[in-house]
């Protein structure tokens, strides 16, 4: 809202190079509140906005920019500027951006960092792509556990840029290995001479620099809390993940679940930020896949022709008989996808899973069993549309609405479970696929039943 009603002023200023004023504006507002301004802006604009920034609120500014924003900023920006604000930004958000470019970028970038900062950026680069390692950062207060409280103060004091995570102070031994932590109110409060083993929490969570980044926020939740260690396989500490970063990877990793879902692969970038092109590329090969898989279904239409010409009324149930599949089938695959990945269900929990969509299929295909029952036989006119054996035919819809949900519910809650023993992403099981897979098997199941309860009258 803030940005929307400035921009059109800010352009004009920036037309008219008014310097010290925008400099005046900009810096009444924080970081966060600035890079929505910025939002929309054109590159070169922007770039002309965070030269004139004073550095540290420049470096804050451009760590909450899109990765995508990032990028235009730094091929508007001179080298010098490029390398001024690299190497005031936190690493870890730093690590963000450098491992979105191409390699050769990344080079390019990392070489006008600091030697420091290049050796940090570098080691966070050498950790697994999507593992904890990337989305950590090194800037963490390490105390030694034969130190009082005094002693840890005057550290602090020694290392003012460690301020923004300050309140837990991790305790190591004399190899660096992680024992515990401190938390800073407790510190403040205590004797001087208290030793820091009198103030332990007892609590020595950490979490491993491969693990995979889905751990992080499984860990957050569990644990409640807005830091974390991270350490080596040897144990010893490496950095600390931030909750921010935690509410970007959760809202990342939701966001690729949503939109494998809808039967596509997921976006690299924001929807207007993604060129038409590559967008286009992302959508076409599941809606190639979903299309052939249709295909069977008119394939399916067709070993049935001979049914459906003796028996056109059948024809009038079929959309109907396959969106209640689907839509069953759709519920199912999703409500698993989530549980597995909030990480309610494991892969253990694959029959309970079946137990209980076998009882919910019957259930729900009974609920709308009944709907059709009272549609076809409190028709008016009934006979004149449904013939005279409109009693079976309502059987036959209530019986193929009954079979055809409970096969949707089964396989729409056992394929992420198959997807994920196989090493998928279960979030591929999207709803269009399972919609897909079960039009096809709930013409067989409808025209099946049909045959079994109409032989010998419509068939």
């Amino acid at each position: 809202m803030i940005g929307s009603l400035l921009k059109p002023e800010l352009a004009e200023l920036i037309r008219q190079r008014s310097f010290n004023q925008l400099r005046e504006i900009l810096c009444e507002f924080p970081a966060p509140d600035i890079a929505e301004i910025f939002t929309d802006l054109r590159p070169d604009d922007e770039a002309v906005l965070l030269r004139i920034l004073p550095r540290n609120l420049a470096a804050e500014v451009f760590e909450h920019l899109s990765v995508e924003d990032q990028e235009q900023m730094l091929q508007a920006l001179g080298s010098e500027q490029v390398a001024q604000i690299l190497n005031d930004i936190a690493p870890d958000d730093r690590t963000a951006l450098l491992e979105e470019l191409p390699s050769a970028a990344t080079q390019k970038l990392l070489n006008l960092l600091s030697p420091a900062e290049r050796k940090i950026a570098t080691d966070l680069l050498g950790y697994p792509k999507s593992s904890i390692g990337r989305r950590m950062t090194p800037e963490y207060v390490a105390i030694k556990q034969n130190w009082n409280a005094g002693e840890v103060l005057a550290q602090l004091r020694r290392e003012p840029d460690k301020r923004n995570s300050m309140n837990q102070l991790y305790v190591v031994d004399d190899q660096g290995r992680l024992v515990d932590y401190v938390r800073l109110r407790n510190l403040v409060v205590a004797d001087p001479q208290t030793p820091v083993t009198e103030l332990l929490e007892n609590q020595n969570l950490a979490l491993r620099a491969t693990d995979d980044q889905e751990t992080a926020i499984a860990a957050f939740k569990k644990y409640d809390v807005t830091m974390l260690p991270v350490a080596d396989s040897k144990a010893v500490l490496v950095g600390v993940i931030t909750v921010d970063d935690v509410l970007d990877l959760a809202e990342k990793e939701a966001t690729e679940d949503i939109q494998k879902l809808g039967g596509m692969e997921a976006l690299d970038a924001p929807y207007l930020k993604i060129g038409l092109f590559s967008m286009i590329q992302k959508r076409a090969g599941w809606l190639a896949v979903l299309f052939v898989g249709e295909m069977f279904t008119a394939t399916a239409m067709g070993y049935f022709e001979d049914e459906i010409a003796k028996a056109v009324v059948l024809a009038l149930f079929v959309p109907l008989i396959i969106s209640s599949g689907g839509n069953s089938g759709s519920q199912a695959t999703s409500l698993i996808i989530r549980a597995l990945a909030v990480r309610d269900i494991s892969l253990g929990d694959w029959w309970r899973v079946m137990k209980r969509e076998l009882v919910a299929g019957c259930a729900l295909g009974c609920v709308l069993a009944s709907i059709a029952l009272m549609r076809i036989l409190l028709w008016p006119h009934k006979e004149q549309v449904y013939g005279p054996h409109y009693g079976l035919v309502a059987v036959t819809v209530a019986c193929s609405l009954v079979g055809v949900v409970l096969f949707g519910s089964v396989a729409g809650s056992m394929l992420p479970f198959i997807l994920r023993r196989l090493g998928f992403d279960p979030a591929a099981a999207s709803a269009p696929f399972v919609a897909t897979l079960v039009d096809v098997t709930g013409l067989v199941i409808y025209f099946s039943i049909a045959y079994q309860i109409l032989h010998g009258t419509l068939l």
